[in-house]
């Protein structure tokens, strides 16, 4: 019997090994994707996704608000992300984050217009605040947001915690 307890413990042990060594693999790949499809230096930078009763916010701001060269980088890849989204296109998440990442295959169902992607200048970055009035769209944004997150370590960026405390957006 103590075998068997062993032995299930040492399987428990190594699937929470293994999925923690997946999930570290994974963060790796995604932020080495994610630094060869953005302009902006990602060690200069700080990235949050917070989702929202519509759907989401992502917010990238440079870590030195006197970084004007990171602030207009960042600035120039969020409206483009936006554009692109807008226009349906979502082929730069897919690079990053793959084909099966949660909210994305409802996301690209979306006709024009169904999804809002409001772009919005900070004073050291971009936001991109990302809302529907339409429940399957909302549920797949906040799941996308969450994804998000999830893969990129989601940043705490002080001045953003406090009017973003809840989903009540």
């Amino acid at each position: 019997m103590k075998h068997y307890l062993f032995l299930i413990g040492l399987l428990v042990f190594s699937a929470t090994l293994a999925a923690e060594t997946n999930s570290s693999d994974r963060k790796g790949e995604v932020y080495r994707r994610t630094q060869q499809a953005t302009s902006y230096d990602l060690n200069k930078t700080l990235q949050t996704f917070t989702q929202t009763v519509h759907g989401g916010i992502q917010h990238v701001v440079a870590k030195s608000a006197g970084d004007k060269e990171q602030i207009q980088l960042i600035r120039n890849n969020l409206r483009k992300m936006a554009d692109d989204f807008a226009k349906g296109d979502f082929s730069e998440t897919e690079r990053i984050h793959g084909t099966d990442m949660p909210g994305l295959a409802q996301l690209k169902r979306a006709q024009p217009n169904d999804i809002k992607f409001e772009y919005e200048t900070l004073e050291n970055g971009a936001q991109i605040h990302y809302s529907s009035e339409y429940p399957q769209y909302i549920e797949a944004l906040r799941e996308w947001i969450q994804a998000q997150a999830i893969d990129h370590n989601n940043d705490v960026i002080n001045e953003h915690s406090q009017h973003h405390q809840t989903i009540r957006e």
